[in-house]
């Protein structure tokens, strides 16, 4: 009888790290999935219908809750759907015109760019620890996008590190409209998701192929990548968050969803055969490196606890800092 508890407590931590793994590798597959699914003109396309499913599927499970919807939500919801819109923008514009290893790589960047923001915003100092990390990581990305040689990185290059800092915007201004106060994430992340598909659905109407359009040259694989994208890698990761949140440390969880990249290189160059010289792969260990070290020594400056106690509430903090990573 001595030995069932651990044992039990070591089943229920396989069991979150495995369920938090698998949404780190479906994220690392977005990148490629969204690369086979989307051109420049169908951007706007491809992320209403996204959104609007997504969106739908949220609201209805929100529905069956029957939790009623506040205006602080909606308040604070409508101007962070904003800037999730204009990451989604920035980074499915960028994996039109580069590869999906490059995309989920420099991404990863969100990961050094968030902090310097926050401790911008909050007027915190980061040990130096954290700008050795940070440098390392942007010259991995120098590395892996120039592919050995001098030249600049490309226009899609450029756009994905635009997301990762309007990401890193994007989290920060999360935790400072939604931090202390009582809102629900999953209206939270329902209004999010709706306004990117009113703004997207409007766009496709100026730019690029319609919705209809869209769809009609949609085949039945696309079809099937399209609910993966939506399914799978939107709602299903949402709800494996706040599910494993509730019974490990927030630090955790930012760990294992932060292999996201790994995976995106793995799958972008076994899969996609994406080509990468002696400097690119040179790049990706330096980018892994970078972040991960920046990771751990921007927690560790600022919350050394947060390894030991896991939320014992809503569980804002952890999803701020994860939610649609994968993008």
């Amino acid at each position: 009888m001595g030995n069932d508890w651990p044992m039990g407590t070591f089943l229920v931590r396989f069991r979150v790290d495995l369920l938090l793994l698998l949404v780190a590798v479906s994220w690392g597959s977005t990148y490629l999935v969204a690369k086979e699914l989307v051109t420049a003109s169908t951007v706007l396309a491809l992320l209403a219908l996204r959104m609007l499913l997504a969106a739908g599927v949220m609201a209805a499970i929100a529905g069956v809750r029957r939790n009623r919807l506040i205006r602080k939500e909606v308040f604070a919801g409508i101007p962070i759907g904003v800037l999730l819109a204009a990451v989604f923008v920035f980074e499915t514009f960028g994996i039109a015109h580069t590869s999906a290893t490059n995309a989920g790589l420099i991404i990863s960047l969100t990961m050094v760019f968030t902090p310097v923001l926050e401790s911008v915003v909050l007027r915190r100092r980061l040990p130096a620890a954290f700008f050795a990390a940070a440098i390392i990581a942007v010259v991995g990305v120098v590395l892996l996008a120039g592919n050995g040689t001098f030249d600049l990185p490309s226009f899609g290059d450029l756009l994905v590190l635009g997301a990762a800092v309007v990401r890193a915007a994007h989290v920060v201004s999360m935790h400072k409209l939604t931090g202390g106060k009582a809102m629900d994430s999953l209206h939270l992340t329902t209004v999010q998701l709706g306004t990117c598909a009113l703004l997207f659905t409007t766009g496709s109407f100026i730019y690029g192929d319609s919705i209809p359009h869209y769809l009609s040259r949609m085949d039945t694989g696309q079809g099937v990548m399209f609910l993966y994208l939506v399914l799978i890698c939107t709602v299903f990761a949402f709800f494996v968050q706040i599910w494993a949140v509730r019974r490990t440390s927030a630090s955790r969880v930012s760990l294992l969803l932060g292999t996201e990249p790994v995976w995106a290189a793995v799958i972008g160059i076994v899969i996609a055969h994406d080509s990468i010289g002696i400097a690119g792969y040179v790049g990706i260990a330096l980018i892994l490196t970078g972040t991960a070290w920046g990771r751990v020594t921007e927690q560790r400056h600022r919350q050394p606890e947060r390894e030991m106690q896991p939320l014992r509430s809503e569980p804002r903090a952890a999803i701020s800092e994860n939610e649609n990573a994968g993008l």
